[in-house]
């Protein structure tokens, strides 16, 4: 898998996390106007769905997580190798192996590793919640 892949595939999840953020908000939206006009199982709803707001919420800080430790599994696999630890062995006759290609450094400059350095989420999290409720 290239790097490219990989940042298409996390575009491709955040905007997922996107869509169920913008649905769930319009639904909070649809019950909270039925709660204002008196309707006690919508009062009900807004609370159940409070509650699927933060289950997502906290299954998405596990997937960041899950990120978070495989990119830092990465930048320590590529920090390794820079500080001496994975040094050019010598193959038989005494010419040294080709260092690995830019393909840790490429991942840790790609637009998923940045995010994952600077902890950016999927979009639903606090947010959601605050707004929405």
């Amino acid at each position: 898998m290239d790097i490219q892949t990989i940042d298409q595939q996390y575009s491709q999840l955040q905007n997922a996390s996107q869509q169920v953020y913008q649905e769930l908000q319009s639904l909070a939206a649809k019950l909270q106007a039925e709660s204002a006009n008196g309707n006690q199982n919508a009062r009900e709803w807004v609370l159940d769905l409070k509650e699927v707001a933060l289950a997502i919420q906290s299954q998405q800080q596990q997937t960041m997580n899950l990120l978070q430790a495989i990119h830092g599994f990465v930048a320590n696999q590529n920090q390794a190798y820079n500080t001496g630890y994975g040094q050019p062995s010598f193959i038989q006759g005494g010419a040294p192996m080709a260092p690995p290609s830019g393909g840790l450094s490429g991942f840790l400059q790609s637009g998923f590793g940045r995010s994952i350095v600077t902890g950016l989420g999927f979009g639903i999290g606090d947010d959601l919640i605050n707004k929405i409720f």
